[in-house]
């Protein structure tokens, strides 16, 4: 055998095998209203609150996270095709964020959230920012920390990207801190119908 005959077996020989789907497989969705100080995985050493306090379902994974800190929506399945174009930022997959923040932000600083922002990891690209009133949600158990004397208003902002808690660092460069966030919307799936602490299973992915 020679060599080339040789690496060429060696290559095939390695050749990871291909995962086929079951032909019953079913996907399975489920759409979690996150609640604030609950991590986005099922264990954790620490006893801190996880996934597994709420859902029982088997064979379901977090499609990327949500902050501990943060509430809302969060997207679980045993889809792995799904989970990875949801989590991949080269997918483009929109997801929208309702701010509370500390202050009032101007015309000016909005647009320059919509432009883009330099942070350490780099240029966040543009984002879809508006100012909204205070959404009709549910009450944070602890409460914000606000200050008598300064005023807090609520942005939406929606990205595509998933830098490192890229919501909260974006608002702290233009001078406002988020003091609440809450993610709404992941692609085409929504809060909508789903208290907080409760889950939504989907037929229909």
């Amino acid at each position: 055998m020679t060599i080339k005959q040789n690496q060429s077996f060696t290559r095939k020989k390695t050749r990871k095998p291909v995962k086929v789907r079951p032909v019953d497989f079913q996907a399975e969705v489920v759409l979690f209203n996150k609640p604030f100080d609950v991590l986005s995985q099922f264990t954790d050493d620490q006893n801190r609150k996880t996934l597994k306090d709420y859902i029982d379902i088997k064979d379901v994974y977090a499609a990327g996270r949500l902050d501990r800190d943060s509430e809302g929506l969060l997207l679980l399945t045993n889809d792995g095709k799904l989970q990875h174009k949801l989590a991949n930022p080269s997918e483009k997959t929109e997801k929208t964020y309702w701010a509370q923040v500390e202050g009032i932000p101007t015309p000016a600083d909005i647009q320059a959230l919509c432009q883009g922002v330099e942070l350490k990891d780099g240029m966040t690209k543009p984002a879809q920012v508006t100012m909204i009133a205070e959404p009709n949600i549910w009450p944070r158990c602890p409460p914000i920390r606000e200050r008598a004397a300064i005023p807090t208003s609520w942005l939406e902002i929606t990205i595509q990207e998933g830098k490192n808690r890229q919501v909260r660092r974006m608002t702290a460069h233009i001078g406002f801190p988020t003091l609440r966030l809450i993610r709404y919307r992941i692609g085409k799936w929504t809060l909508d119908g789903i208290k907080n602490g409760d889950y939504k299973r989907l037929s229909d992915v």
